[in-house]
């Protein structure tokens, strides 16, 4: 399957041991990936911060993201083995494998993530054919930034320094301002 996700989500929260089950799933997703087809793996996934993951507005982004992943692709002239988007409750996440190399994809994904207009909402994992995920700091880039403030996104979301409305407010406000600009 490599259409896109229908904008009906689950609207559930997700608790925490929903949460860390759903990510131990995508490892093992990840592997059985990469043990069928032994190349770059990209996942994608929207960020989705509070317990909602699976929203019309993370479908959306999932979406849109998706879309310029697959355009990507094929500029790149990156053969895909296969492609797969899964609506799941919490939360969208893309496959990809890919014949390219690993790090010429991670680089290409992080142009992505920062000059995409909605780049900033989602989360681009890059593992090579051994399982290794390519991180920024593989490729000399600091962490990725707040959404809100110029902190490290990863300590703010650890430390839960914004309300979650005002994120959403500001993941809303980005994904519109990107799909006007189409």
């Amino acid at each position: 399957m490599t259409t896109l996700l229908p904008e009906r989500a689950a609207n559930r929260a997700v608790g925490l041991t929903e949460l860390l089950a759903a990510r131990e799933q995508r490892r093992d997703r990840q592997q059985a990936w990469l043990a069928r087809h032994p190349a770059t793996l990209v996942v994608l996934t929207p960020l989705a911060p509070g317990a909602l993951k699976d929203s019309p507005l993370t479908r959306r982004i999932f979406n849109f993201g998706w879309q310029a992943l697959r355009n990507e692709q094929r500029r790149q002239g990156w053969h895909c083995l296969r492609a797969e988007a899964l609506g799941l409750p919490a939360g969208g996440e893309g496959f990809i494998s890919l014949q390219a190399a690993a790090p010429q994809v991670k680089q290409c994904c992080i142009r992505l993530e920062e000059t995409h207009p909605a780049g900033r909402l989602w989360d681009i994992d890059v593992l090579d054919a051994q399982g290794r995920i390519l991180s920024r700091d593989d490729c000399g880039l600091p962490a990725r930034r707040c959404l809100l403030c110029d902190q490290p996104a990863r300590l703010c979301a650890r430390q839960r320094r914004h309300d979650v409305g005002q994120l959403l407010a500001a993941m809303e406000e980005t994904l519109n301002a990107a799909l006007a600009a189409r």
